[in-house]
């Protein structure tokens, strides 16, 4: 018996060892093919390469450093491995296809996000003064989330748990690198899963397979949400349900979930007029592509998801523009809020050779501490997409192994160009950049002046670009359509429709807007009256509008944009969505505006919807209210319980839910350019000193008074009845 004891041990043993050394094999063999090898035994400290370079780790000061690195990365490993065992072992039930089985194999078989970490990146997250995220994320590695993900469906499908056992930091955090994002506080046990949409190009079927995803959810819950990174939002999923979506999205419709929220770079934003505008520089759709395949695939198990940029101190945001556009200068035609993003493209010539390329803006960001407006690297690159995938590695690499592990607030990019200064930083991207391909160090260059000089430049330039309603393409006998979706919230009715439409009238493309709204590209301009025709623009009633809308939109109303609010997010102050819809209508039906007005609803400081940006922004606060109703006629209360008036007023006084308003005022420019428009700064103060109850008897004036004394409105006359 003793034997049989023993033997069962020393097996147990070697079953133990083997699965601790194939994952580092893996990975070793993973990072020999990178170019690069390990140190101190273990996966997580990586030696320079071409391809991801670590700093600072080339020599070992001395032998106590060793031994207490080779310590910390071995109890790290130790625990990765731990994690590890416990969620790649999944064994699909009789629902689970083999294609999954194989997916989960080839996940099982990745690197870590911490492993591309260099060991002062590491260390800083290990100290005591790091984040509480970065101690999640040391805890068991984000990416596990892969696997994780189908190991807790099958186990909640058969039965075995609930998602309430799934342990916290996985539920409210980790499975946020599968796009999946717990609603605890509005929707206990329900998720939000944020898509990967680059450029904001979705398909038919896409839309229909949305519609299908959310539908057995119900109406309330089972939603879809056009984002203001032109992006989708998947509302009411549950756990159980989300390995069939994600296999689903990779297998039959060419999208992933993977790396869309959290610490890693989010949806990639370009022209949602790329290919049909005749005054293009570049066609933003190869660029947006092409980095979203960087972010989001991983070349070394040819699966979604790539570790090595699964561990950022922060999220990153990326945007293109097709058009010509200068920063700080009113003549901004920029579709995509390059300004807002930590990395920002502006097509241009280089003064020279007349050749396209990119000046580089980089660092805007909006948070609940700090709002900054992306800042000029005095770069410009070529505009080969190659050049663009170099300078974002570059950058996305310098951000990974820098970046603060500290405070979260002060993780963003920006902050990291300031500690550096910008031509340092803007010699380090190069320097990068010609580390990859040493031919980068001659074709970068300075910043190419943009500004306009001539009166019909500048004309141009000033020239609207609406996105609504049906405009000529550069194409000939071809229009875009643009639909408003009133604050980017579709149905599954509508979500079918808009299918529907672009089958019949644009090949199947639908094209997003950070507007929130959708866009009909290549339409045939003979097929127009029967678009507008259609059943879905027309209400069945005379008391009733359609909320899709082509045609009639309002400068208000078609400019609306929305989070996602108190229905869904439990760090909004208030609901959004529903209060931006109906009071675009009811300023529609009181004032006239000459031009369109963007007016910004967000639930918190957070930003979400980007209410700097906008003419107007109302941001969720609270706001104290007179409630007067215990006073008397002269405002007197009952003397037994209050010593005077102002007491009673003091303390009928109630918190209600309320918003800050944000105003961007028109400027006036050069007499030769004439008119109004506003500026393309952010608004970082708050217009009045005190939030406003969000009660339309509060609110509804004070918007008013603001469009007629910021934006030049007047009262409409309604005919008499």
């Amino acid at each position: 018996m003793t034997e049989v004891m023993l033997s069962l041990i020393f097996c147990s043993f070697v079953m133990a060892c083997w699965t601790m050394t194939v994952p580092y094999c893996q990975a070793f063999a993973m990072d020999l093919q990178r170019g690069g090898v390990r140190r101190f035994g273990s996966p997580f400290a990586f030696v320079s390469s071409n391809t991801d370079r670590c700093r600072g780790t080339s020599a070992v000061k001395t032998t106590r450093a060793t031994r207490r690195k080779t310590r910390i990365f071995t109890q790290l490993w130790a625990s990765s491995m731990s994690s590890n065992l416990t969620t790649t072992t999944v064994e699909g039930d009789a629902n689970e296809t083999m294609s999954s089985s194989s997916f989960i194999h080839n996940m099982a078989a990745k690197a870590t996000g911490l492993s591309f970490l260099p060991l002062e990146a590491v260390e800083r997250a290990q100290s005591k003064s790091s984040n509480p995220i970065e101690k999640v994320k040391l805890a068991k590695d984000p990416t596990h989330a892969f696997v994780d993900v189908y190991e807790y469906a099958r186990k909640i499908r058969s039965g075995e748990m609930t998602w309430e056992e799934v342990d916290a930091a996985d539920l409210d955090t980790r499975l946020k690198w599968v796009g999946l994002l717990h609603r605890r506080k509005r929707t206990p046990g329900q998720f939000m899963m944020r898509l990967r949409v680059p450029n904001g190009i979705v398909t038919s079927d896409q839309m229909r397979f949305y519609a299908q995803v959310v539908e057995p959810y119900g109406p309330e819950k089972g939603v879809v949400d056009i984002t203001t990174r032109a992006n989708i939002q998947l509302r009411g999923i549950t756990l159980e349900d989300a390995p069939y979506i994600i296999d689903q999205l990779h297998n039959v419709y060419n999208q992933t979930s993977f790396q869309s929220a959290m610490d890693n770079v989010r949806n990639m934003v370009g022209s949602p007029l790329a290919g049909l505008c005749s005054d293009e520089l570049v066609d933003t759709r190869p660029y947006c592509q092409a980095l979203n395949d960087l972010i989001s695939w991983d070349p070394s198990t040819n699966t979604r998801g790539n570790p090595q940029w699964g561990n950022l101190p922060r999220k990153f945001n990326i945007a293109i523009s097709g058009s010509p556009v200068v920063v700080g200068n009113p003549y901004y035609p920029d579709l995509v809020h390059t300004h807002l993003n930590d990395i920002g493209l502006h097509p241009c010539l280089h003064r020279d050779t007349q050749q396209v390329g990119f000046n580089v803006i980089l660092g805007g960001y909006l948070s609940a501490t700090r709002v900054a407006s992306a800042i000029s690297a005095n770069l410009w690159i070529p505009g080969q997409v190659s050049a663009v995938v170099a300078l974002c590695q570059a950058v996305l690499r310098i951000f990974r192994d820098e970046g603060s592990r500290q405070n979260r607030q002060k993780a963003r990019l920006m902050w990291l160009v300031e500690e550096y200064g910008v031509a340092a930083f803007r010699q380090k991207i190069v320097d990068e950049m010609t580390m990859y391909d040493p031919s980068w160090a001659c074709q970068v260059d300075q910043a190419q002046s943009t500004v306009p000089t001539t009166l019909d430049e500048k004309q141009e330039r000033r020239r609207p670009v609406p996105l609504l309603g049906v405009h000529a393409q550069a194409q000939p006998n071809k229009v875009r359509v643009g639909i408003l979706v009133p604050v980017g919230r579709l149905s599954v009715t509508e979500c079918r429709q808009i299918a529907d439409l672009a089958d019949a009238y644009s090949n199947g493309e639908i094209r997003l807007t950070v507007d929130q709204n959708v866009l009909l590209p290549n339409v045939d301009s003979d097929r127009v009256e029967s678009l507008l025709a259609e059943t879905v623009f027309h209400s069945a009633t005379t008391t009733t509008t359609p909320r899709l809308k082509i045609q009639s939109i309002g400068l208000i109303e078609g400019h609306v944009v929305s989070c996602t609010g108190a229905e869904f997010c439990g760090l909004a102050l208030i609901e959004t969505k529903e209060h931006a819809e109906r009071l675009a209508h009811k300023l529609q039906s009181l004032v006239a505006v000459d031009r369109p007005i963007h007016i910004h609803w967000t639930g918190c400081p957070n930003s979400c919807g980007q209410v700097q940006v906008a003419d107007i922004g109302l941001m969720g606060a609270p706001a104290k209210l007179v409630d007067d109703s215990h006073l008397d006629n002269n405002g007197k209360g009952d003397e037994s319980s209050n010593a005077d008036a102002e007491n009673d007023k003091k303390a009928g006084t109630k918190v209600v839910p309320g918003c800050k308003i944000f105003v961007r005022r028109p400027v006036e420019k050069e007499t030769t350019g004439g008119g109004e428009f506003a500026a393309p700064g952010l608004s970082e103060e708050p217009y009045l000193p005190k939030a406003v109850p969000l009660d339309d008897e509060y609110l509804l004036p004070v918007l008013v008074d603001i469009l007629k004394r910021e934006f030049g409105a007047v009262d409409l006359v309604h005919p008499s009845s």
